[in-house]
């Protein structure tokens, strides 16, 4: 699933039902063009295409204060379940881009702490291992590039590795030390993400 999917139906999940504006004005508020590579029209799409597919249904037009009326949409059963299944998935999985991760992260206080915490210990278990041969590639690579300033990538790729393992490392030490407020803790009208009752 795309960061757009997921980004999309939580923000429906949220609100309980949501129009597209609604979802589009609430992700750019978010700044998730810009971190998970989020297009206005592609919200559209994910809209009408997760409709189609029995993730969301339309629950009615509603009035927009004078402006078009709008199509609402809320999360059937089935999307429920996919938004919490790819919200694991986007947690523990190996993510060329980030956007997935960035998608997850956002919606993570919505799963149970130790859930979550799990889910995260896999996917710093793949950072490691993408950092270890980012490590021996740019050790053991006899011919790094030509020119031989390509080398240079190889050092960067490095850096990012190390960080992304650094960054993980230090969000499970803050989550098993209670950071965050997360589903099951308490009232759930404070975690971020859940859906309103």
């Amino acid at each position: 699933m795309s960061a757009t999917r997921l980004l999309v139906l939580g923000v429906v999940r949220m609100y309980g039902k949501a129009h597209g504006y609604q979802v589009r004005r609430e992700l750019l508020s978010w700044a998730a063009d810009k971190w998970g590579n989020v297009q206005p029209g592609s919200i559209y799409h994910a809209l009408k295409k997760m409709t189609a597919d029995g993730l969301l249904e339309q629950v009615e037009d509603v009035e927009a204060g004078g402006g078009p009326d709008r199509t609402a949409y809320r999360l059937t059963e089935d999307g429920e379940t996919e938004f919490v299944v790819q919200l694991g998935r986007a947690l523990s999985s190996d993510d060329a881009t980030g956007y997935s991760l960035s998608a997850a992260i956002t919606f993570m206080p919505t799963l149970p702490r130790p859930q979550v915490l799990a889910l995260l210990k896999q996917q710093l278990a793949n950072m490691e291992a993408h950092a270890q041969s980012t490590h021996y590639a740019r050790e053991h690579a006899v011919d790094l590039g030509k020119p031989p300033h390509v080398s240079e990538l190889y050092r960067l790729w490095s850096v990012h590795a190390d960080a992304n393992v650094s960054w993980m490392r230090d969000l499970i030490g803050r989550l098993e030390a209670g950071e965050y407020v997360m589903a099951g803790e308490g009232d759930d009208e404070n975690v971020f993400g859940a859906p309103p009752k």
